[in-house]
């Protein structure tokens, strides 16, 4: 199965590593095929290829949005929203906002009654959209090695069966999943990303992740 890569950044080459040790395909995506990271990745990553947005949506059967919160739309819309029709994307983004966080705690261009995940789907209203991955740092994204693991992905979205699909990624990638539902639910996963980089703010650190636990 290919797996396109909506971002070059630490999440995307994360995640694209990850996808190309378990045997996917995978396309990294950026505005700029031409930038050093992008070359090293590739150097690093001699079975990973590398594209521009619109290619990389087209490329993957999966797509994976890794790009600041505040791009996703415009990141979307770069690489044409027809080419998400239908497929499964993985939403890893947060609605982070300009400015620096107050006493540890980040701020947020969305608000408790909306999600950027709600707008997405809005967007691209016939893509499989799944939430993941917004919640820990990326060096823990891939066999996690915290203690007490394995750790707790919050996922939610609209289509079950691409949430199986996730669920099935994830377990793969060394994780536990959490199902809470459609995409209204991102509203609440979202912000655990702030609880999650207060303790990097605060006690630079950033190597937990969160675990739900069960009667």
């Amino acid at each position: 199965m290919k797996v396109g890569i909506i971002g070059s950044g630490i999440v995307g080459q994360t995640l694209g590593t990850a996808f190309l040790a378990e045997g996917y395909e995978v396309m990294l995506g950026t505005r700029n095929p031409g930038k050093e990271e992008v070359k090293k990745w590739k150097d690093a990553n001699p079975k990973g290829q590398c594209g521009t947005f619109g290619v990389t949506a087209q490329f993957g059967d999966i797509v994976v949005l890794s790009v600041a919160g505040s791009a996703a739309e415009s990141a979307i819309k770069l690489s044409g929203t027809s080419h998400f029709n239908n497929k499964i994307l993985i939403d890893t983004t947060n609605p982070i906002a300009a400015g620096a966080p107050n006493d540890g705690v980040l701020s947020f261009f969305t608000d408790l009654n909306e999600s950027l995940m709600e707008r997405l789907q809005k967007l691209i209203p016939q893509a499989r959209i799944v939430k993941a991955f917004n919640s820990v740092g990326s060096p823990q994204m891939y066999k996690p090695t915290v203690k007490g693991g394995p750790p707790t992905m919050f996922i939610c979205g609209n289509d079950v069966n691409a949430k199986k699909t996730v669920t099935d990624i994830l377990t793969a990638f060394g994780w536990e999943t959490a199902d809470m539902g459609v995409a209204t639910a991102a509203r609440a996963i979202e912000p655990l990303c702030m609880l999650w980089c207060i303790p990097g703010f605060l006690q630079n650190q950033w190597t937990h992740a969160f675990k739900l636990l069960k009667v």
